[in-house]
């Protein structure tokens, strides 16, 4: 383990700059394309440490995103235009993912975040003041408290907007003048603040907001959209699934229990098929239910398993082990998903001869 790895071991959750410093070095040692103003990295070396890659000297650089390459190109590239970068896709597509490791890897930092809510007021995009010093000295340098965006605009680095559709309408515009002026004016104090090369930002909303908090024309206009679909066949989300899993236990230091390839699989298999309406092999049309079964819950789902078997089981990850977690990742609606979910046990998975186990289990769980 090296020293980097053991700093972070207590933590539970380390920021994507911490996870995967080696990487991100070995990256910037060997990078030698041309770096926009203020970037740790290439808009290659960027893409190679979300997409993976090897390196000359045989550094192993693992995917931190599974998707269509040239989605992630496109969103390098806008962060070294000066159009901000909205990541748009339904709940669970890895949009916070891949904006949290754009911004370690442009950045060497992802901490600059504006997680967005109903209550987000102005002062988190534009700034606030230390009311007992603005009492003492009235409105001074030193009273100023600046928000994350402003602190990016300081220093050339990129800002992070999470939810942006949540955030009310008027608290949005804030950000018109940050992103087509590249300036925050301070009238309090009669100057502004202008921002460094390197300044952008990276927002990020779902699909099943819209009408929420829609984004007025002017600030679209300032966004390049990239659309993060979910992933596009089964192999892909597996493996995905797969992957966080192990990292996740690892995390969570959870007892080793093998995440079986077969159970994964049937959890994804699950979840792809409510989502789209029909059954794998095309034969059979289904309802979906109200939730968007993303592999985010998938993931979800596999650990929550594994930490069952561990503690509770015989240390084999068994059907039982994950049916109480796709009930409950199913029944958003507790009468209308109820229906389509039992409509598929009986329609579907009891008529699968190997999964019959898993069948028992899930009219256990479900009564």
């Amino acid at each position: 383990m090296t020293e980097i790895a053991a700093a972070q071991a207590h933590l539970l959750r380390p920021h994507a700059e911490q996870a995967y410093a080696d990487e991100l070095a070995a990256l910037a040692a060997h990078d030698t394309r041309p770096r926009p103003p203020s970037w740790k990295l290439s808009p290659w070396a960027v893409v190679t440490y979300l997409l993976g890659g090897e390196l000359d000297d045989g550094t192993v650089i693992s995917p931190k995103y599974v998707g269509p390459r040239r989605l992630i190109e496109v969103a390098v590239a806008t962060l070294a235009t000066d159009r901000a970068l909205l990541l748009l896709g339904v709940p669970g597509t890895a949009k916070t993912w891949v904006s949290e490791h754009l911004s370690a890897a442009v950045s060497g930092e992802s901490t600059l975040l504006v997680q967005g809510t109903s209550g987000t007021p102005e002062e988190a995009i534009r700034y606030g003041w230390n009311y007992a010093r603005l009492l003492a000295e009235g409105p001074t340098a030193g009273a100023l408290v600046p928000s994350p965006v402003m602190t990016a605009m300081q220093g050339g680095r990129i800002a992070r907007v999470e939810e942006l559709t949540r955030i009310p309408a008027d608290v949005q515009d804030a950000l018109i003048t940050v992103l087509s002026e590249k300036t925050l004016p301070i009238p309090e104090l009669g100057t502004e603040v202008q921002a460094a090369k390197g300044f952008n930002l990276i927002a990020t909303a779902n699909d099943r907001d819209r009408g929420v908090n829609e984004l007025s024309s002017a600030l679209r206009r300032r966004f390049n959209t990239v659309v993060l679909p979910l992933p596009a066949n089964e192999e892909d989300e597996v493996a995905i699934v797969a992957r966080r899993v192990e990292q996740l236990g690892s995390s969570l230091e959870l007892p080793e229990v093998p995440a079986t390839v077969d159970e994964i699989r049937r959890v994804v298999t699950v979840f792809r098929e409510l989502r789209s309406g029909v059954t794998s092999d095309g034969r059979t049309t289904l309802k979906s239910p109200s939730g968007t079964l993303s592999t985010a819950e998938a993931i979800s789902v596999v650990t929550n398993g594994l930490a069952l078997a561990a503690h509770f089981g015989d240390g084999v990850l068994r059907p039982s082990d994950v049916a109480a977690g796709i009930l409950g990742s199913v029944l958003k609606d507790p009468v209308a998903d109820k229906v389509v979910w039992t409509e598929y046990l009986e329609a579907v998975v009891r008529e699968r001869e190997d999964w019959a186990d898993f069948y028992r289990a899930c009219r256990e769980v479900t009564g």
